[in-house]
């Protein structure tokens, strides 16, 4: 290659940077002394950094990732005051206290991805997500909360069988499998003490919808409010049982198909319901809403996610399938919708955004 050749390479190098947009985004994530994809109670998303580097370095000047190890690292992060960060991180543990991130960004008017503590709050415990979406005038299946020996007898129970039973806690459909639906007492019991053994958790029961299952992709747009619905539906192959479940399982090994709505009817009812979750819940930029049919094709809420997957997962196929928009792109989008976003400086408590451990 001759010196002439080289300069070249190096002009146009810095061009093309020149011309990228002059913003600093730092991608902030955790670290994780488990699996690559091991579950971590603080992480609502599990980011691929790189991936998002790379794609984000195509668009803006400074981008990069920041591993936050201690309180003192959070400290400089605010300090350099990055145009926006870009991560699944919910909270740190420091000194077994925790500092939820989104709002601890809040007080020094960063802007960030996803929703604060209070929205993923009333998403994360299932049945408080219900309870909001019933007075937002938003069908839910009827449903209660247990422990192992609350209820002695069939006839305490509040509502009628065959019933689906969960964990009240938990994203990708832990705690859930062939057993989640019960048309007994027996059955019953076996089940709420297998997520008390298991996952030391309650468990919500709810009467069962059998029809057809959903998952709504949200974007709201920072700049108006505007709010888009992106939905596709969810095929899952019939087990043993006869049934067909959505289990941990089957979402881990991508066994089940999605594929686009194409009914209008049925497309604008998805749509309706999931808007008014997502505004309900308090949620802010972006999220999923999963809905079920009942018997008679009548969509429920199950629940939501306001911390959604950024991989190839439900969201994305939302964007391909709604929006025509690849995975590069709607990375892209959430970080100029992010960038956009206006922060309300609030007169905090470091309660607010502190939790104990």
């Amino acid at each position: 290659m001759t010196i002439e050749r080289l300069q070249e390479l190096r002009n146009m190098k810095n061009m093309n940077k020149m011309s990228l947009i002059d913003k600093s985004i730092e991608i902030v994530i955790v670290p994780n002394f488990g699996d690559v994809n091991a579950h971590q109670d603080n992480v609502g998303i599990i980011i691929e950094e790189e991936t998002i580097l790379k794609i984000l370095s195509k668009r803006y000047k400074n981008v990069s990732i920041t591993e936050v190890n201690s309180e003192e690292d959070l400290e400089q992060l605010v300090k350099r005051k990055p145009d926006l960060v870009f991560s699944g991180v919910k909270y740190f543990n420091f000194n077994n206290e925790n500092i939820w991130l989104n709002d601890y960004l809040e007080m020094y008017d960063i802007p960030y991805i996803a929703s604060n503590r209070e929205a993923l709050d009333n998403e994360s415990d299932k049945s408080k997500a219900k309870k909001i979406v019933q007075q937002a005038k938003i069908k839910t299946a009827n449903f209660f909360i247990t422990t192992p020996g609350e209820h002695k007898s069939e006839l305490s129970i509040p509502i009628k069988f065959p019933l689906f039973i969960k964990p009240i806690r938990g994203g990708d459909s832990r705690g859930i499998d062939e057993n989640s639906i019960v048309y007994d007492f027996v059955s019953f019991k076996a089940k709420v003490l297998d997520i008390k053994l298991k996952h030391n958790l309650p468990s919500l029961v709810e009467t069962y919808l059998p029809g057809k299952e959903y998952s709504v992709g949200i974007f709201e747009d920072n700049t108006n409010g505007s709010i888009i619905a992106m939905p596709v539906e969810i095929i899952v192959k019939k087990n043993v049982n006869g049934h067909s479940i959505l289990d941990f399982a089957t979402k881990k090994n991508d066994e089940e198909k999605v594929i686009a709505v194409t009914d209008t009817k049925i497309f604008d009812k998805l749509c309706k319901l999931a808007k008014g979750s997502f505004k309900a819940l308090g949620a802010k930029s972006l999220g999923r809403v999963d809905i079920k049919m009942n018997q008679r094709g009548v969509p429920h809420f199950i629940e939501a996610n306001l911390m959604p997957g950024l991989r190839r997962g439900y969201l994305y196929r939302g964007c391909l399938f709604n929006l025509n928009m690849n995975y590069e792109e709607m990375i892209l989008f959430i970080a100029k919708n992010g960038l956009a976003s206006k922060v309300i400086k609030k007169v905090l408590s470091t309660t607010t955004f502190r939790l104990a451990g």
